[in-house]
């Protein structure tokens, strides 16, 4: 019988980066064997991400306002393996392989009223020996702040607070995913198996059972041989003999299984470790080598806009500045063509007074020879002359207006 198996991980902000890698298949070379290449293309995602998951992280983080202190250790997003065993898959086939993981991310959004928004990637791999889906999600309880109101909180701890937190999760995808017309067993409580939650990449060398079978079919034990009825009638049957003849040979056949079952345990636990920590280094590595040509990225995309933008400000200048020379050149031939024109007016009313002027005098010496005439005075000149005389005053206005400046000075004297 197949069963139903889905675990969850916790992620730091460097473990996220690692399975970013493997999961989105960033790798060139991948140091999972279990990968076959000529199948990639046969991978498919329900939910797509758009950045890698560190990005996706933070722009969530601030698009839907999230709170909650983070650190940087702080495990800040999980990461769900959801599969069963190949039996399983072969007998279903694709397209309800397809389905079988379709319904399984549906569950995971619903569960916990965790919602799809907060989904940053569901990831479905069938180019390895077993199919199973990588889907990663910020763990956001809904609650309240100290103002009682409602808020999103990032808190791995509390999503899955209560030390049975993890069989809930079990319990309820068997539930779900059976009623969805999948024919699966849910895997014995921990209490009768004393099993310990498996890691994902564990998960995964379990539920290919292929090359463990092959190695089992291998293994033959050989029990001494039993004795023959007949033989055993011609024996004294006292309980000495046959402890010494029948059981005692099978204890230690079965004490000495035993211990070689221990060894074995032992020695096959010692290569799953060195295993794990082989793959934890590469891991690790290819998260740095990716954080590595992140950062070139980065600085070439700065330089780039370094120069983009002193480019612009050097283009914004010299257009700034051919715009006041102009703008001055502009104003300054308005003003010169201004007082160009007003010089131009001044004369030609000066010119205009200075002809009042000289036709005033002719005039006033026309009307003095007119009265001196008209009336028998006698000559012009005499009546002007008699005239400033007596009123200390001049007909020219020239010798007035200085004849005044004269007696002013003699006044300031005085």
């Amino acid at each position: 019988m197949s069963y139903a198996i889905i675990r969850n991980d916790k992620l730091t902000r460097v473990d996220a980066q690692g399975s970013y890698i493997h999961n989105d298949r960033r790798s060139k070379g991948h140091s999972n064997k279990d990968i076959d290449p000529t199948r990639t293309h046969l991978n498919f995602w329900c939910r797509k991400n758009e950045l890698t998951y560190i990005k996706e992280f933070d722009k969530m983080k601030k698009e839907y306002d999230l709170k909650g202190t983070i650190r940087s250790n702080s495990n800040i997003m999980c990461e769900m393996m959801i599969t069963s065993d190949n039996a399983f898959f072969n007998k279903i086939g694709l397209e309800e392989t397809k389905r079988y993981f379709k319904e399984s991310y549906k569950f995971v959004c619903n569960y916990k009223n965790l919602g799809e928004k907060y989904i940053v990637s569901a990831a479905v791999h069938l180019d390895e020996t077993t199919p199973h889906m990588h889907l990663v999600y910020i763990p956001v309880i809904h609650t309240k702040d100290k103002e009682s109101k409602d808020i999103d909180k990032i808190c791995c701890r509390d999503f899955w607070k209560g030390r049975d937190s993890y069989r809930q999760l079990q319990n309820a995808f068997h539930k779900y995913i059976t009623s969805k017309g999948f024919d699966l067993e849910r895997g014995l409580p921990v209490e009768e198996t004393g099993a310990r939650h498996e890691k994902i990449e564990d998960l995964k060398k379990l539920t290919n059972f292929e090359n463990t079978k092959k190695v089992l079919d291998n293994l033959k034990l050989e029990l001494p041989e039993t004795p023959n009825i007949n033989d055993i009638k011609l024996i004294k049957l006292n309980r000495e003999k046959v402890e010494n003849e029948i059981i005692k040979p099978k204890d230690n056949m079965i004490e000495k299984l035993y211990n070689e079952k221990v060894s074995l345990q032992r020695e096959l636990l010692k290569q799953v470790n060195l295993v794990n920590e082989a793959e934890k280094y590469q891991k690790e590595r290819d998260s740095i080598l990716a954080e590595n040509k992140e950062l070139h990225n980065t600085v070439k995309y700065l330089e780039h806009e370094y120069k983009k933008k002193n480019n612009t400000l050097d283009l914004k200048f010299e257009n700034r500045k051919r715009e006041l020379e102009q703008d001055f050149q502009n104003k300054e031939f308005d003003i010169e063509y201004k007082y160009k024109n007003k010089i131009r007016s001044l004369e030609k009313e000066n010119n205009y007074l200075h002809k009042i002027i000289d036709k005033f005098y002719e005039t006033v010496d026309k009307f003095i020879v007119w009265i001196c005439h008209k009336f028998g005075i006698g000559e012009s000149k005499e009546l002007v002359k008699n005239f400033e005389e007596e009123t200390h005053s001049f007909i020219d206005p020239v010798k007035q207006i200085k004849h005044e400046e004269i007696e002013k000075e003699w006044d300031l004297e005085r």
